[in-house]
């Protein structure tokens, strides 16, 4: 039956004179052409967003942006454009980025009674959703994200973090021991800090989040939950990322990513697994030493606490978020104090001639250590664990941004390493220069105040503190402990791609105890 209907198709298309062929070609063409002129025409003379700056392209079709934010460079894209045309540029027919420091109140300040209506708000459709529906800190509306930011704040407040203390030393001495046991094995061995950088952050908020770790530093290994977690970012954050430009391939590619049998099993086997971990710490009950999340969690009233969905959908995130940004961090940190060997030394000596031994070291002692505080900020600056920004969009009454007026619906962000690359922003913005936040007055006109890498207002990481925390402990530890040396294959270590989150090369050193 199919093949008589695709004969008499054939026959019926042969019927055809190839000159009336080539007219319906020529026409369709022709009216396609026409579209294209009239959309780029009304897009660059007549759109509401024509009056900022930008390229032509870029105002005509998303295409530009989606591309850098397919191939990974998107953070050295929008840099590029800064540099070119000023604080705000027109980066897509409806996308405004900002990179003056005022954004960051415009965009995510705190929303008030008397604001609401004009500060932007989240695109919830690029957020996503959790495998289970249940609202997270990073997808929840405003009413949920209040509730549930008040379980949590005390789960990360200073006081908390005191009480939790010995668990980040812990974790922080294992790394060092099974560094020097490594050593012990081969002095000359070549080893990749990234690797040991992750399996210690990963530990650390296991224990946090569920109570106990997921054994990465003893057994010195990537655990299978983690492999499938670094998959699943670039598949479903930056694709989906770049097909949202795009309506048709977008709802096509979505269907079929989400729908695929590969993807659905690994977001399946990354969330199962948080639920199990989340059962199993549950079943403990409240303990009475508080030291991870749940104490805090199962100490609300009847009511005002989470749902077990809400559970399960938190802890899955705080494995991400708590994590590879951590570990991004301490990995800048350790690569630009090796490419920077004057500042390596400065940074050496305060650590070594303000402790007698590593087992002096607290958090509150290493967080009054100036110039540590100064190469931990200069860092995030020039290598934020999130490059990129959450992009939100303006409400029907449009917001003032910047001193622009931008009507309802067009979508602004600040991307954070195009703001903290950016001349405009900070003197010598390209280099590595801890001093810059510790007094020098060459840097006195700095607008320090853009620098916010766990980004601003009441959604803010509410980890940011443990965050600071930990990064100083683990990379005072290690400089505590042994001298460093950078192999030639990671010379070029900082030369990364973009997918969300950085794609980091091993970091490989030469290690030698120092005591």
């Amino acid at each position: 039956m199919l093949s008589v209907t695709m004969d008499r198709g054939t026959r019926l298309f042969d019927m055809l004179p190839s000159a009336s062929i080539s007219h319906i070609a020529i026409a369709i063409f022709a009216i396609l052409t026409i579209q294209w002129i009239v959309t780029a025409t009304y897009r660059i003379y007549f759109h509401p967003l024509r009056h900022f700056p930008g390229p032509k392209s870029a105002a005509i079709s998303p295409l530009p942006l989606a591309i850098s934010l397919f191939n990974g460079n998107i953070h050295i894209y929008l840099r590029d454009l800064h540099a070119k045309y000023g604080d705000v540029v027109r980066v897509s027919p409806e996308e405004l980025s900002f990179i003056d420091p005022s954004a960051w109140k415009d965009i995510c300040g705190h929303v008030t009674k008397t604001n609401h209506d004009s500060m932007p708000h989240k695109q919830w459709e690029r957020y996503g959703r959790s495998v289970n529906g249940s609202y997270t800190l990073l997808n929840a509306p405003d009413v949920h994200h209040t509730r549930m930011r008040k379980i949590f704040n005390p789960a990360f407040s200073d006081r908390a973090l005191k009480q939790q203390e010995p668990l980040f030393i812990k974790y922080a001495d294992l790394l060092v021991e099974k560094l020097k046991q490594s050593l012990e094995k081969d002095p000359e061995r070549k080893v990749d800090m990234v690797r040991y950088y992750n399996f210690t952050t990963f530990d650390v908020m296991g224990d946090l989040t569920f109570g106990e770790p997921l054994h990465m530093l003893e057994q010195n290994e990537y655990h299978s939950w983690v492999n499938i977690m670094f998959g699943g970012i670039r598949i479903g954050l930056t694709i989906l990322g770049a097909l949202y430009y795009f309506s048709i391939p977008n709802i096509l590619m979505k269907t079929l990513l989400l729908k695929s049998k590969t993807v659905m099993q690994k977001r399946l086997r990354h969330f199962q697994y948080a639920v199990d971990r989340v059962s199993k710490r549950l079943d403990k009950g409240r303990e009475s030493k508080g030291t991870d999340l749940w104490d805090f969690v199962l100490g609300q009233e009847d009511g005002k606490g989470l749902t077990r969905g809400e559970m399960d959908s938190n802890a899955a995130l705080f494995m991400i978020a708590g994590t590879e940004t951590t570990a991004t961090g301490v990995s800048g940190i350790t690569n630009l104090l090796l490419t920077h060997p004057d500042i390596m030394c400065k940074l050496v000596h305060e650590i070594r001639s303000s402790f007698s031994s590593s087992a002096d070291m607290t958090m509150e002692a290493l967080a009054a250590l100036p110039y540590l505080s100064g190469c931990l900020k200069e860092t995030l600056r020039l290598y934020p664990p999130v490059p990129s920004s959450l992009p939100k969009i303006t409400p029907p009454a449009g917001s003032n941004i910047c001193g622009h007026y931008i009507p309802g619906g067009y979508t602004v962000f600040l991307p954070h390493y195009a703001a903290y690359h950016s001349e405009r922003n900070f003197k010598d913005a390209r280099s590595f220069v801890p001093e810059r936040w510790t007094g020098d007055e060459r840097y006195a006109d700095d607008k320090k105040a853009v620098l916010q890498p766990f980004s601003h207002g009441t959604r803010d990481c509410v980890g940011k503190n443990m965050a600071y925390h930990e990064m100083r402990l683990i990379i005072a530890k290690v400089l505590f402990n042994f001298d460093l040396e950078l192999c030639p294959e990671s010379a070029n270590w900082a030369d990364q791609r973009i997918f969300t989150l950085w794609e980091k090369k091993p970091l490989l050193c030469k290690l030698k105890v120092a005591y």
